[in-house]
């Protein structure tokens, strides 16, 4: 097999964190995995970007308050559609803080609102309380975003990166069947878990040494307890045909690369408009890694280019 091809910043950025790494994060309990995510943020994370308004607030939920967090680059705008950004962690880990640096830079670039969601988090609150509670937040948004954050919104774009990812696709398809009040126009998954049971390929080629590996996909997965084969556990099994318009992405060194290109060919067979593209060369989470790994900024300006395109095209 050839050799997989690491950029030159993606070699230095891991072989800083073999060093740097006393204990791995799949072995540490969930409390201090979360703190050590953070954290890792100010180490290889891009400064946030200035944007008008930054402002946290919170939705009810179907186990308690949700947290919010609202970006917008404009204090004022006409009616729009808004991106609804779920993080990413393996549903165990991440919050509001891991992905701040990315949600500012996406408004910005986008030039449209952005609401992140603090789902709920396993072991605590395993599967199904995190899509239950991103779906309950964007219709809560859909419904409310007029009174509370002064913005009309005529369309939802989901949007996240590996367990929100996950969570972004999920929404899209309970809006499908249950519309919100405002109708999904387009989705944006970031190199998504979408198969529980991926096992081969891309999942042992690169099972370690790449920032995410199998044993934490183990320990998120064992945490997370969703049921192989349901469909808002593995969205890659339910009927595709009505998926929104997609941008996918996924990264060359992921262990979740396989299953994100398989999700993408049954998006393309259901009929589904797709714009895909893969970041090559980089790892998994390159989206939290714009100091680190310098290059992961023109794959985030890749995604807003190709989401502009897609909403361009509606």
């Amino acid at each position: 097999m050839t050799p997989a091809y690491i950029r030159p910043d993606v070699q230095a950025m891991l072989a800083m964190l073999e060093t740097a790494v006393e204990v791995p994060m799949d072995q540490m309990e969930p409390a201090a995995a979360r703190e050590v995510y953070v954290g890792m943020r100010f180490l290889v994370d891009a400064e946030p970007t200035q944007l008008s308004v930054i402002k946290d607030l919170t939705c009810p939920g179907p186990g308690g308050d949700i947290k919010l967090r609202y970006y917008d680059k404009r204090e004022t705008r006409e009616k729009g559609p808004a991106i609804i950004f779920y993080h990413g962690g393996g549903f165990v880990i991440g919050d509001l803080e891991s992905h701040h640096p990315y949600c500012t830079e996406m408004a910005a670039q986008m030039d449209l609102p952005l609401i992140a969601v603090d789902y709920r988090l396993a072991p605590e609150a395993p599967f199904p309380a995190a899509p239950d509670d991103c779906e309950a937040a964007t219709r809560w948004i859909a419904d409310n975003a007029a009174d509370v954050l002064g913005i009309e919104i005529d369309g939802l774009i989901p949007c996240g990166d590996s367990a929100g990812g996950n969570l972004a696709i999920v929404v899209a398809q309970d809006l499908a069947k249950n519309p919100a009040a405002a109708p999904v126009i387009a989705q944006v998954p970031i190199y998504p878990v979408v198969d529980s049971s991926a096992s081969e390929g891309s999942m042992a080629e690169f099972a370690e040494g790449f920032l995410l590996t199998k044993d934490s996909m183990d320990y998120f997965q064992g945490h997370y307890a969703g049921t192989a084969g349901d469909i808002r556990c593995d969205p890659i099994f339910a009927d595709l045909a009505n998926s929104p318009p997609t941008v996918l992405i996924t990264a060359g060194l992921d262990p979740l690369r396989d299953q994100g290109r398989a999700y993408g060919i049954k998006l393309i067979d259901a009929g589904v408009p797709v714009t895909y593209f893969e970041a090559k060369g980089n790892v998994h989470g390159l989206i939290c890694l714009r100091k680190g790994i310098p290059s992961s900024q023109k794959d985030v300006d890749g995604i807003c280019n190709a989401l502009k395109t897609t909403l361009a095209a509606l």
